[in-house]
């Protein structure tokens, strides 16, 4: 079953953060969320699915492929992207999170 993302994308100004304060603008994280066309990859992300509503939801576009962007580029296994996630409130935000949780954002295990 497809799962698709809000109708709003999370912004940076918006992002809650349970210790105070607000993300970096230029953060790197931030700054390449907003280079990435979420809107358009998701129509055709949505594509792949059928119209079955069995099965478990699908993650969003912006989670799985913003979590195979992050991996990649910090060249980390599974295990280590699923904590780094769950640690850093920029990645958080990239993967389409609209405040910081302090939890895994999903099992280490649907990781390709």
């Amino acid at each position: 079953m497809y799962k698709e993302m809000s109708e709003k994308l999370p912004v940076v100004e918006d992002f809650y953060l349970p210790f105070g304060g607000h993300l970096n603008k230029n953060n790197r994280w931030v700054v390449l969320s907003e280079k990435i066309p979420w809107e358009k990859i998701e129509s055709e992300y949505r594509k792949k699915f059928t119209n079955s509503n069995m099965g478990a939801p699908s993650k969003t576009v912006r989670m799985a492929l913003g979590s195979l962007i992050i991996k990649e580029k910090l060249q980390i296994s599974d295990r280590e992207l699923v904590e780094q996630i769950r640690e850093n409130p920029y990645l958080q935000y990239f993967i389409g999170f609209e405040g910081y949780r302090d939890e895994e954002p999903f099992s280490y295990s649907l990781m390709p």
